[in-house]
């Protein structure tokens, strides 16, 4: 995922029939058509460090991820921002001969270090652990002087690479200003906590108030407006969805407000994969605009598999790297008196067996 630019206020309207959505300065600036001042936030950012994998979120929260050399296996060092943060290591993986019981645990080869751990659900064919509070800190020091982390769950195993993960532990020290007091994961020193800096505040997301929905929602023989079925892009994607039928009937509606009315055109579709281009009009259908969502990287013109929910006035979507759903990217965005502004976001980019809820996080607001 990139991390290029932030686009934090509400979607940029475009006006259709002006060909592809301009990245204009405007958009850019998160300028729209609704009044509403842009808040400073705080950046997040991404790295790589040989095997390790480490982002931090807009909230200054970071998680560094290891993965299996050969298997499927990973294990996860979480930091929160803060004087009062405290590491949290969670792992799991996929066993490769079926389901198995019992504790799992985690040890540094070459080092005394053995940590348990208490199961995260009940889901025993793909274990997730959280390593018990007071073995977290003597495993953090040993993966930075280690090679290899094993795992070991009812007889099976499966081996962490932990090149990598001294730098990017060092790396959130750095960024949260823990280098040098005794809340550091790495550099350790004397200072006080209180010398870290406090995680910076929040944005705050209000939705819109709910409407009534009337004759628009899930319901059958939805049909689109002329003025959007008219527009190029719309044309480009029902020639694109012309395989499918029961696709292109699959025709997305809401009210947003009295004066708004939110469409939704699938536009392509795979295997584990569907994609919506989303359109707005007056309640009569005039005044058709393409909308494009804000992200942490380049604003979306088309969301995968995403669904709108007019009680909460949130828009999720799920855009998986593969059919388990163990990579991918996660967003959701709130219809609020500004537009639609991102709500959540995050992402792996790569297909280590990590659970969606275990996904490092780039964007959360309150």
């Amino acid at each position: 995922m990139r991390l290029d630019a932030l686009f934090l206020a509400g979607i940029t309207l475009a006006a259709c029939g002006d060909g592809p959505v301009a990245k204009s300065a405007e958009a850019a600036s998160g300028t729209n058509e609704r009044p509403g001042a842009i808040q400073s936030v705080n950046q997040p950012g991404e790295r790589t460090f040989r095997d390790w994998y480490v982002v931090c979120n807009n909230a200054n929260a970071c998680f560094a991820f290891g993965h299996a050399t050969e298997g499927t296996g990973w294990v996860r060092v979480a930091m929160p921002a803060g004087p009062d943060g405290k590491p949290e290591i969670v792992l799991g993986f996929w066993p490769e001969t079926g389901a198995f019981t019992g504790v799992v645990t985690a040890q540094v080869t070459g080092t005394s270090a053995v940590a348990a751990t208490d199961p995260v659900g009940d889901d025993a064919e793909y274990p997730v652990a959280r390593v018990r509070d007071p073995g977290v800190d003597g495993l953090i020091a040993a993966m930075t002087q280690g090679e290899v982390m094993t795992l070991n769950a009812g007889g099976e195993t499966v081996s962490i690479s932990l090149s990598g993960a001294a730098a990017s532990l060092l790396w959130i020290d750095e960024r949260q200003g823990r280098l040098d007091t005794t809340t550091a994961l790495i550099r350790k020193g004397d200072r006080s906590p209180s010398s870290v800096p406090p995680a910076p505040a929040l944005p705050v997301v209000s939705p819109a108030a709910a409407v009534a929905q009337g004759r628009y929602g899930d319901q059958e023989g939805q049909a689109l407006p002329t003025t959007i079925k008219d527009l190029p892009d719309v044309v480009q994607c029902r020639a694109d969805t012309d395989f499918n039928p029961d696709l292109q009937a699959a025709i997305v509606s809401a009210r947003l407000d009295a004066d708004t009315v939110l469409w939704g055109v699938p536009c392509g579709a795979g295997a584990y994969n569907f994609a919506n281009a989303y359109f707005t009009t007056r309640p009569d259908g005039s005044n058709p605009r393409r909308l494009t969502f804000p992200s942490t990287g380049e604003p979306l013109d088309l969301l995968v598999n995403a669904s709108y929910d007019p009680a909460t006035r949130v828009i999720d979507a799920f855009d998986k790297g593969r059919g388990l759903g163990d990579c991918g990217t996660a967003s959701s965005w709130t219809w609020t008196d500004r537009g639609f502004v991102l709500k959540t976001s995050s992402g792996m980019s790569d297909c280590n067996g990590v659970p969606s809820e275990y996904w490092p996080t780039f964007w959360v607001t309150r």
